[in-house]
């Protein structure tokens, strides 16, 4: 058993020289090396953008979404959506460790989530059993391989697997939020009543404090009723996100034209990248977390307008992220009721 390269470059078939997860093509036979793992996968949880956009290409239509999502995982050796370029994460039991893989916590036999995206991600599909239209989860029989700099969180005891993974297929985002939000701040969340937006929204007001507020922007208007009831935000705008001058005018308006210190951009359609910019103050910051972000339309387009903003895009890791948004849910009754509800 040979061990091959940390970041899993060894799997890598086309283009040459690059890290598996900007690879066309990687290698997705279960051949482990010593400084692998394999995991038999039991759910996918596919990335919000990507999951939109492939069920908005079948309409809807379960047989073409399988047929899709066997076709991308078919020909590219993982689960990266060639429109969007984003994974997600699994949920697994593993099956079997290599003898230099770094990970010594883990143990074969463990329920355990990848914290790294799919898009880089050697799997193989057996067989798809149910997708989920309203969740994003994708139930199969199959395998994956983790690399030896992969993330694996073992899910916690306290809470059902699919519950876990829905949190923490997102998790990067509330963490990054407890690291950006300060005392007194306005934080604005776009798209604030989704699974990502919910979960930044507690941590905003956590970190907050009296002084600070939270704005969330919504689309549709059970989202709003969503918010009013979990009582995460101090104020809920209804406004399509890709309307920027739209979103600048009614969040001027809700802050005394001071506009947001923070704005976080979570939605999973495209085109809200200079909403979020006009909607931030000058010295203010824009945390990108959602794939559907163009950085070229973030950049050129704050400096169309002359904003001074620093923008941060989503990094999926951050230190401690997991355990972060796992106590999230287990501080939030009602939030964690919902997510059990939709998820499990």
């Amino acid at each position: 058993m040979n061990a091959s390269c940390e970041y899993g470059t060894h799997r890598v078939i086309k283009p040459k020289g690059v890290l598996p997860q900007a690879a066309e093509i990687i290698d997705n036979t279960m051949a482990m090396q010593a400084n692998e793992m394999v995991i038999d996968v039991k759910t996918l949880n596919i990335d919000s953008a990507s999951f939109h956009q492939i069920k908005t290409a079948c309409e809807s239509d379960g047989s073409k979404m399988e047929a899709m999502i066997q076709a991308i995982v078919a020909r590219r050796g993982k689960m990266q959506n060639p429109v969007t370029g984003s994974g997600g994460m699994l949920i697994g039991t593993v099956k079997a460790i290599g003898e230099h893989f770094s990970n010594r916590d883990v143990k074969v036999g463990d329920t355990v989530a990848t914290l790294v995206s799919l898009s880089l991600t050697p799997l193989r599909i057996d067989a798809i059993r149910h997708i989920n239209l309203t969740n994003d989860q994708v139930d199969i029989d199959g395998e994956a391989i983790v690399f030896d700099s992969g993330i694996v969180a073992v899910l916690p005891k306290d809470m059902e697997a699919k519950l876990a993974l829905a949190a923490l297929d997102v998790a990067g985002a509330p963490a990054q939020v407890k690291r950006l939000a300060k005392p007194g701040d306005t934080v604005l969340i776009i798209g604030a009543a989704g699974k990502s937006g919910l979960l930044c929204a507690h941590q905003a007001k956590a970190n907050i404090g009296s002084q600070g507020r939270v704005i969330g922007l919504v689309n549709e208007p059970w989202q709003v009723s969503l918010l009013d009831e979990l009582n995460l935000v101090d104020e809920v705008l209804l406004i399509d996100a890709t309307d920027a001058i739209a979103v600048h005018r009614e969040v001027a308006k809700a802050t005394e034209n001071n506009l947001a210190d923070l704005t976080i951009n979570v939605v999973n359609v495209d085109n809200t990248e200079m909403a979020s910019v006009l909607a931030t103050k000058n010295g203010g910051t824009v945390y990108f977390f959602s794939m559907a972000t163009s950085f070229t339309k973030a950049a050129l387009g704050a400096e169309g307008v002359g904003k001074d903003v620093t923008m941060i895009i989503g990094n999926g890791y951050t230190k401690n992220h997991a355990d972060i948004t796992l106590d999230i849910l287990r501080s939030n009754r009602a939030l964690r009721t919902l997510f059990e509800k939709k998820y499990t």
